[in-house]
């Protein structure tokens, strides 16, 4: 179950990348910093990755331009490796292939817009989308190292969204959070606006469903999806397609169990082993 998660973290087919080249060049985010521990662990990416993805599901613009215009739905496992190796690039990548691949999203999110259900446009490179988008995937990815890896003081998750900063700037969020404070005043100033919507449900079923695993593991897999949709924050987490989806008795224990076995196996060729090397510097 645990080499499988791994492999979110390497890249996916059609998109090999060294990230231990070029040797001495810088990533985006520093690698003495928290985001380096945190992306590390393969069952906090998977956890907080789903965490992420449910919070901007709830946000009726952003649900729109992911949903019509990503392939979630159709190749779910594609889909949550080519986002994977986004966080990958954006933490560990050098800093000159980190800012191609932003520069090439960034462009992508110009050709993207529509309405949503209600008749509200929307467009992919608003900077209020944008923000959110940014602010729900550090929270999700520092939240579920907290609770399931090692807590975090409030000076670490402080730092976690410090350390995004130069990235959330490439890519149009200019004014994404840079502290754990604001993420919760933007959390507060969105929740008003944020709802639940059947495809919520159909995400949780997807990702559940999705073959990332052989199916004897598959009950894993989804123990690892109720682990997200537990730490999500309120109002989000009693939204009606999610109330009840949470971790059962007891199984908060396993997945920390998971967790922190994750983090004493052996990365192999992963990018967080791969761009340590490129810098000089020990693995984890």
């Amino acid at each position: 179950m645990l080499d499988t998660i791994k492999e979110l973290m390497r890249p996916p087919p059609g998109m090999a990348f060294d990230f231990s080249q070029p040797a001495g060049e810088p990533a985006l985010a520093p690698h003495d910093g928290v985001a380096w521990q945190v992306f590390a662990n393969p069952v906090a990416l998977f956890v907080g990755g789903v965490a992420a993805v449910l919070l901007e599901l709830s946000e009726p613009s952003v649900r729109s331009g992911v949903w019509e215009h990503s392939g979630f739905a159709r190749d779910p496992v594609m889909r949550l490796r080519r986002t994977g190796f986004a966080a990958m690039m954006t933490v560990y990548g050098p800093r000159s292939a980190a800012e191609k691949l932003i520069a090439r999203v960034v462009r992508m999110h110009g050709q993207v817009g529509g309405h949503t259900p209600d008749g509200v446009p929307y467009r992919a490179d608003d900077p209020r989308l944008l923000d959110w988008v940014q602010a729900t995937a550090t929270f999700g990815f520092a939240e579920a190292y907290h609770r399931y890896v090692r807590p975090l003081s409030m000076l670490e998750k402080d730092a976690v969204f410090a350390e995004g900063e130069p990235a959330a700037r490439l890519y149009g969020a200019t004014g994404a959070p840079r502290s754990w404070a604001e993420w919760e005043a933007l959390l507060a100033a969105t929740a008003p606006a944020l709802e639940g919507s059947g495809i919520l449900a159909d995400f949780v079923r997807i990702v559940g469903d999705a073959p990332l695993v052989p199916p004897p593991l598959r009950a894993l897999q989804r123990l690892l999806v109720r682990a997200a949709v537990h730490i999500l924050p309120e109002p989000v987490r009693s939204l009606p397609q999610l109330r009840g989806r949470g971790l059962r008795p007891g199984e908060s224990a396993l997945v920390r169990g998971l967790a922190r076995a994750s983090a004493l196996l052996p990365l192999g060729e992963t990018p967080p082993v791969q761009a340590a090397r490129r810098l000089g510097t020990p693995a984890g």
